[in-house]
């Protein structure tokens, strides 16, 4: 009977005309967004949201990774770190050889080659890349590691180390290099090798000095503040950049090195807004490794890209990539580049919107529109519609303008599937040749598939249910 009293109340799915007629009537009416769920994937759908383990599971997921408490500890080179020698290189994504590698990651290729002394010249170092005999490629993944845009790591590149307290569990990512003609745009030219030299020479060694006299440094809670102060921790950084200098300028001061050097460190941070990127990128990562391989769980614990494809992992399907072709970002361009000159994305450090990061957080960083494009209106918007895939609000990263309602965090495969929205990023644009550097930035998307496909997995590993 409760049902019939009050005045008439209508929910509408599907076609804006039928709710718009209805509102005419001077009856209340609630949309509702809803679409079938990805083609073909019906059955996969049924049997994976049956799998008795999968709530329990992905309530695990998500525990472990909210609990992690991400320090930076250490600042060493990646050689004797990673067990790199001169010739072995890590890159962005999931795996790819040399033949398929696009143009910004065959340029930071060649950069390395350079910068690690194996080849004279661009055209030496990419007749030895190109031979494969003598070279390893391994994803920065693989190595418990993340890098930004093409992500290559040669051994003589200096890294940041980031550990939970609790568990010890670490994860890496080289030093920020600024935007423009830079390494991981894929720039090689001589302004990139010098630049590079320096932050091997001096830029590394200081960071590693001064932060053995403070000790370590709460990259999660300088997460947190950034947020409340407007970066989002992936294409906006300005915040926890300038946060984490005061945090080693005392000790940057009263290290012993040459007040030239310790000037021109400090310039070069300050200078440089995404330098606090490579601390986001790999405590995102820490917090995500602490979620992986939970039996049953639909959980993503990775999104990368290589420039050619777009890869996820996921918590219950163990390290296998789930790959597709990787997409051009719409959004602003430099100077007189466009949409011809743009390689498709690139780069490990859609790590952070895997997080709840990133083009998650947009709500946060409002004036983030004006470095990818749209308006404040749609960072609002994407935010919100991020709460339709994801499984929790993040407890630590709290957004103002939401009444300090949490980040969504913690990406489910069957919510992808079932409602088609897929996860918002904001990047970075390589130029589409080799050595060209950075052309724009802007939004994209991962492809439908690879969360199909994803999905196909978690469902042959589910039990049978009677």
């Amino acid at each position: 009977m409760s049902l019939l009293a009050g005045d008439p109340r209508v929910l509408s799915v599907g076609a804006e005309l039928f709710a718009d007629s209805v509102r005419a009537q001077a009856v209340t009416v609630r949309t509702v967004d809803w679409r079938p769920p990805m083609a073909g994937s019906e059955n996969d759908l049924a049997r994976v949201l049956a799998d008795p383990r999968r709530s329990a599971a992905n309530s695990t997921a998500v525990d472990r990774m909210l609990a992690v408490s991400a320090r930076l500890v250490d600042v060493v080179p990646a050689g004797d770190l990673l067990g790199l020698g001169p010739s072995d290189y890590l890159h962005a994504g999931p795996p790819i050889d040399w033949d398929r590698a696009s143009g910004p990651l065959r340029g930071a290729l060649i950069g390395a080659a350079l910068f690690e002394g194996v080849a004279a010249s661009p055209d030496d170092a990419e007749r030895v890349l190109a031979a494969g005999s003598s070279i390893s490629l391994a994803p920065c993944h693989s190595r418990s590691a993340v890098g930004p845009m093409a992500g290559v790591v040669s051994r003589s590149m200096w890294m940041f180390v980031i550990e939970d307290e609790a568990t010890g569990r670490r994860t890496y990512c080289s030093l920020n290099e600024g935007l423009g003609k830079v390494l991981r745009y894929g720039a090689y030219g001589p302004e990139v090798l010098d630049r590079l030299r320096w932050m091997s020479a001096v830029l590394g060694p200081l960071l590693q000095t001064a932060l053995r006299a403070r000790g370590p440094v709460d990259v999660t809670a300088l997460l947190a503040q950034m947020v409340q102060m407007g970066d989002e921790a992936h294409n906006r950084n300005r915040a926890g950049t300038l946060m984490f200098l005061r945090e080693l300028l005392p000790a940057l001061i009263g290290s012993g090195a040459p007040a030239g050097d310790v000037a021109e460190a400090v310039r070069f941070v300050a200078g440089n807004d995404h330098f606090f990127l490579n601390l986001a990128m790999p405590a995102c990562k820490l917090a995500l490794d602490a979620a992986r391989d939970v039996p049953g769980s639909s959980m993503v614990v990775a999104m990368a890209r290589n420039g050619t494809d777009f890869g996820i992992q996921v918590s219950g399907t163990g390290d296998r990539w789930f790959t597709g072709p990787a997409q051009v970002p719409d959004g602003l361009f430099l100077g007189n580049y466009g949409p011809a000159d743009a390689n498709p994305d690139i780069g490990d450090s859609a790590i952070t919107e895997t997080a709840g990061l990133g083009g998650f957080a947009m709500a946060a960083a409002p004036a983030i529109v004006r470095f990818v494009g749209g308006a404040v209106a749609d960072a609002l918007a994407t935010t919100s519609r991020m709460y339709e895939i994801t499984l929790a609000e993040h407890p630590t990263f709290s957004i103002p303008v939401l009444e300090f309602r949490g980040t969504p965090c913690g990406i489910d495969v069957t919510k992808v599937v079932r409602t088609g929205i897929l996860p918002q990023i904001n990047t970075g644009m390589a130029g589409r040749a080799a050595g060209t550097g950075q052309v724009g930035a802007g939004l994209v998307t991962p492809p439908g598939s690879v969360f199909a496909d994803a999905l196909r997995a978690l469902a042959a590993a589910a039990p049978a249910v009677c």
